[in-house]
């Protein structure tokens, strides 16, 4: 692979050095900030130059940052972020795209594109990232580095840039999993308590038929060192199965999630954008034309949904069950691929993607993608979801099953 540094990873909108405050869990560890999180005395852009030129430095950093510079953490700057962090490519309109070092002619993904080229290149330990649609969870799989998104709200969001409150949260990108446990602990405050083992490993069935054949292919071997362990059951399972509902995935995304996204948007940002008419990218403009067509009166059927499927998945979630699936139903396109002329490939990418990422989404579940195999070089990402508010164990789960591969991409490759 590349080597490449802060300069040609583009991955960066600012660098800069902030000293740790304390000694702590993370002595010695270094990180960047996705640039919709706040940074004292710095602009935050949210992907946006024009958001960037009409607000003032930011007062305080947020509260997460502040916990990782207490912690020992060392901070060198801030990433890249997909505008107004509306996209899962990662090519900026403005900043341009960060590297995928690991397939440099393949896009990023987004919309935490930078903090997953900054870790991926080996530029920083770890990076702080934002997810809704799996703005962590797509980056880190298509990058091939760790990434996880904790249940919802367990990391404070003050100082982070408001998204869409109902799905969005904090998360991290990390280079391994004991860095990733390491600063997940930190921002989840996390106490020592006995932890159950795993006892079922539950692969969705319709993720998996969703992904691409090759993807299918290069994850098996995962899969089949799943059943290897003692005392561990791996057996297939539907979304009907879960929750009792007659749902799939397709319909959590469409009907739930995606409704829910489009609705909060336009409190959040919509206001802004049509008092102020800011320039934006046709990627932005084009996805954006949903929030502006959106009938709100939907929304409650989407709120409805989104609670019935997070208590049906809480009610059937026991302690020691995971989920697995891929993280990325596709492998990363080809940079410059994603775009209007091209809308068939766009459709396919966020609806296949989405429809995957979404059962985390609503159902409110901490999520961890680990790097375990390849296609023709080109990073493939594994899932492990465990219930509401069992971070820690999922972190425990990862590290027990996986915890032999630092790096992964070497256990599972398929060349087509």
């Amino acid at each position: 692979m590349k080597t490449y540094d802060f300069q040609s990873s583009n991955a960066f909108v600012e660098l800069f050095e902030i000293a740790p405050y304390a000694s702590g869990a993370l002595d010695g560890l270094c990180f960047a900030v996705k640039d919709n999180i706040d940074i004292r005395d710095r602009f935050t852009s949210y992907g946006s130059k024009s958001w960037r030129e009409a607000h003032p430095r930011a007062a305080y950093h947020a509260v997460c940052v502040e916990q990782l510079l207490m912690a020992g953490a060392r901070c060198v700057g801030k990433t890249i972020a997909d505008e107004f962090t509306y996209s899962l490519d990662g090519e900026s309109y403005f900043y341009g795209t960060p590297v995928n070092p690991r397939a440099p002619d393949r896009i990023p993904g987004g919309s935490s594109s930078g903090s997953a080229s900054a870790v991926a290149c080996g530029l920083v330990d770890f990076a702080l990232g934002t997810d809704c649609g799996g703005s962590i969870r797509i980056p880190a799989s298509l990058c091939g580095v760790f990434g996880m998104r904790p249940s919802l709200h367990r990391i404070s969001e003050a100082g982070v840039l408001p998204f869409a409150p109902s799905v969005s949260t904090v998360g991290v990108l990390a280079q391994n999993l004991p860095v990733l446990r390491q600063a997940m602990r930190v921002l989840l405050r996390s106490h020592d308590a006995a932890l159950p083992p795993v006892k079922n490993i539950y692969l969705v069935k319709e993720a998996f038929a969703l992904a691409d054949p090759a993807i299918q292919n290069a994850l098996s071997e995962c899969i089949a060192h799943l059943s290897t362990f003692p005392n561990i059951t791996v057996a297939s399972i539907s979304l009907r199965d879960i929750t009792g509902l007659n749902v799939s995935l397709k319909s959590c995304n469409e009907d739930a999630l995606r409704v829910l996204q489009t609705a909060e948007i336009a409190n959040t940002i919509g206001g802004w954008i049509q008092e102020n008419g800011p320039e934006q990218g046709p990627n932005f403009q084009a996805g954006y034309r949903n929030v502006e067509q959106f009938d709100r009166s939907t929304m409650s059927d989407a709120l409805n949904l989104c609670e019935a499927l997070f208590s049906r998945v809480a009610g059937f979630t026991q302690p020691g069950d995971v989920f697995c699936y891929p993280t990325a139903p596709v492998l990363a396109p080809k940079r410059g691929t994603l775009t209007g002329s091209n809308l068939n490939s766009v459709l396919d990418y966020y609806g296949r993607t989405m429809a995957v990422t979404s059962f985390a989404g609503v159902a409110r579940l901490p999520e961890i993608t680990i790097p375990l195999a390849q296609v023709n070089g080109i990073p493939v990402g594994l899932s492990l979801a465990a219930g509401h508010y069992q971070d820690e164990f999922l972190l425990d789960a990862s590290l027990r099953l996986w915890g032999s591969q630092p790096m992964g991409l070497d256990l599972c490759s398929v060349t087509t």
